[in-house]
């Protein structure tokens, strides 16, 4: 079933805040498990799997009030004393400058570099820095890089850490995005999860961000928490329809056993909710929003018409991005580098970025054409859009693209998979049967999906079944 990673959009290994689902490292440790292979894979043009320029960044402002019970980002605790006019905290200031010097030694290593057209402030909570040192960062991207005047400049938000006058600052100095992380609507609940606000700053903070005529925001919720009933989720729906945001993220919630949650619980165990309640929230959320006129256009992401994160479509896309601050991910011709998860060792990074002695912390050593196989397959089956099978033969040949369907063929007939042609439109499974056995897939077959929700909720098993044939 599934669950995302402890709420995020996902992806440890994309970026802090889109943290990517557990099932992508479950899954490759688990894919000798099927028994349908590919043995040999045709990978038809690996060089053309290499990545575009970025035009993606993602800034990782690590600062909170508190941790929250449930995080395992790396994050700095900077306690219940700072205030909304402190603007020169000098841990906020000095690690401003080390983003602003990580950027300014970042090699370029493409012939042509088009100017940034989605900027991401993830954290901790990135609403604690000064709108002066969010615009620093903001100048040293475009010096560097160059950013579009319509980019999209998202700012991960709390309830209780902005005023009025800080968010139209902000929006004077380019953010035109709000990801406002509410959570719950329920006050045990905040407190519960170890949360800094309660429901009173939640409510304040809807109406700032109405007040300060933010047009696209998105809010977060969490499901599957301790001691979380189907009412206590129903009213949280609820209430984030009535907000009206453009915008909404729903993530389940998993233990991770470095927090104070994974010390506490154990999953599947009251108060968690079972599984099968897990499923539960996740379809109300799905029929709940969907009804209220939300495109369910990601697994955990909901959106009003033209209001999709263009940042988080980067991720679902496999394109590549740039990562900065402590922890954080880039992903440039194909590759993965992350930056050190401690600020010792990330000072000591871009120390050594600035002096030519490294050019970034690589996560994985060579270019791999399953690897890319592997996210290609995770990724677009996270998304309403699915997989394009036409793009895909050209990647990585036809064969592997028909076992992929032979093997999805029970999931066709039981409903969890589904086959569309190129107007989107559902095929008949006979005709998908049709088509794979006579090895005609891309005649009838232009995308591959899964269904909502069933085929969603089984997104684990599903994608496990992919990673087996690609790297049996």
């Amino acid at each position: 079933m599934l669950k995302t990673a402890s709420l995020s959009p996902i992806i440890s290994v994309l970026h802090l805040k889109c943290k990517a689902p557990k099932f992508s490292t479950l899954v490759r440790n688990n894919h000798t498990q099927c028994t349908q292979t590919v043995r040999q894979n045709a990978i038809k043009n690996p060089t053309s799997l290499l990545q575009l320029p970025p035009t993606s960044a993602y800034i990782h402002l690590p600062f909170c009030r508190k941790r929250c019970h449930y995080c395992d980002f790396p994050v700095v605790a900077l306690g219940s004393s700072l205030n909304q006019s402190q603007d020169d905290d000098p841990r906020i200031v000095d690690y401003i400058e080390l983003i602003c010097r990580e950027i300014g030694a970042t090699r370029l290593d493409f012939d042509q570099c088009p100017p940034l057209e989605t900027v991401f402030f993830g954290g901790g909570t990135p609403s604690l820095v000064p709108p002066r040192l969010v615009s620093l960062v903001l100048d040293t991207l475009e010096s560097k890089f160059g950013v579009c005047l319509d980019a999209e400049i998202s700012m991960e938000m709390d309830p209780g850490t902005f005023t009025a006058d800080k968010l139209r600052d902000l929006m004077g100095f380019g953010v035109n995005r709000v990801s406002l992380g509410v959570q719950a609507f329920q006050e045990e609940l905040l407190k519960a999860c170890g949360r800094a606000h309660g429901l009173k700053e939640v409510y304040e903070a809807i109406e700032i961000v109405e007040s300060c005529r933010v047009e696209n925001w998105s809010m977060d919720l969490i499901s599957s928490l301790p001691h979380q009933t189907l009412s206590m989720w129903s009213e949280s729906l609820r209430l984030t329809v009535d907000s009206k945001p453009t915008h909404v993220s729903v993530y389940d919630l998993q233990v991770e056993k470095d927090t104070k949650f994974g010390l506490l619980y154990a999953p599947g165990e009251f108060p968690l909710p079972s599984e099968s309640q897990s499923a539960e929230f996740y379809k109300m959320a799905s029929e709940t929003l969907t009804s209220a006129g939300y495109e369910h256009y990601e697994i955990s992401s909901y959106s009003k018409s033209g209001f999709k994160c263009q940042h988080n479509l980067t991720y679902w896309k496999n394109r590549s991005f740039y990562g900065f601050g402590l922890g954080s991910t880039s992903y440039l011709n194909g590759l993965r580098f992350s930056r050190p998860r401690m600020m010792r060792e990330y000072k000591t990074f871009v120390k050594n970025l600035e002096n030519g002695l490294a050019k970034h912390q690589q996560q994985s050593g060579e270019f791999d054409p399953k690897d890319r196989a592997m996210d290609v397959v995770m990724l677009s089956l996270r998304t309403a859009r699915g997989l394009h099978i036409k793009t895909f033969v050209e990647d990585f040949g036809a064969s592997l693209a028909l076992s992929l369907c032979k093997a999805y063929k029970p999931y066709v007939e039981s409903g969890h998979v589904l086959c569309l042609d190129k107007e989107r439109k559902v095929i008949p499974t006979s005709e998908v049967s049709s088509s794979v056995a006579e090895d005609q897939l891309d005649e009838k077959v232009a995308f591959i999906r899964l269904s909502d929700p069933e085929g969603f909720l089984l997104s684990n098993e599903l994608i496990s079944v992919a990673f087996g044939l690609i790297a049996p």
